[in-house]
């Protein structure tokens, strides 16, 4: 199969999901961090060639580089038969990866950004709250109804939404308030390779 290297950094939880992807998936990779902290001239020269945008993540497939997270997942899904979900649930599988860009994926990132880093004016903090708090409210009530997003096994779709999840606590919320969304987490967290962003995404952490 591909020769994989993916970059990317241990803060971002976009990252994060493409390499939970690869880990849930058994896939073999290389993993490089990318300190996003420094000026983007002066970050890894490979990583810059790579990175069209100018961000993380970049999945670099026998020399091609993938940009966007569920653009990647949805790749390896492609590409390599896994976590894609049953003939019947792709399309459902792509109307979450969709709504996670534009709904959790904005609101969740941007209030954790805030509160640990930014500290945004409170009308925004405010507004960023209340979409998440609505986007949380579509998870629970969809978990309720059934085990993972998309159907009975775990797809792309979960590691999509679950990948900045693991860090609610920072935006000062506490996922007990959701105890479906709290299930399904934890019935993620007992797959075979799962590791916590803090452990997987570790610059020293080995394969």
């Amino acid at each position: 199969m591909s020769n994989l290297i993916l970059y990317g950094n241990r803060y971002s939880g976009h990252s994060y999901k493409v390499r939970l992807a690869l880990m849930l998936a058994d896939i073999s990779h290389d993993y490089v961090h990318v300190d996003i902290s420094q000026p983007r001239a002066e970050r890894l020269e490979d990583f810059r060639a790579a990175s069209r945008f100018g961000e993380v993540p970049v999945l670099v497939a026998d020399g091609v580089p993938l940009c966007q997270s569920n653009a990647i997942l949805q790749w390896l899904a492609d590409s390599y038969g896994a976590l894609g979900g049953a003939l019947g649930e792709r399309q459902r599988v792509r109307e979450w990866l969709n709504w996670e860009t534009n709904r959790l994926g904005l609101s969740l990132p941007n209030l954790r950004y805030s509160r640990l880093i930014a500290h945004y004016e409170p009308a925004v903090e405010a507004w960023l709250e209340t979409r998440l708090r609505a986007d949380l409210a579509v998870l629970e009530t969809e978990l309720a109804e059934r085990r993972y997003l998309a159907g009975d096994q775990i797809s792309i779709a979960d590691v999509s939404l679950c990948g900045y999840l693991w860090w609610l606590a920072d935006t000062g919320l506490a996922i007990a308030d959701w105890p479906h969304v709290q299930a399904w987490l934890a019935r993620i967290a007992a797959q075979p390779g799962w590791q916590h962003p803090d452990e997987l995404m570790s610059p020293d952490i080995p394969e």
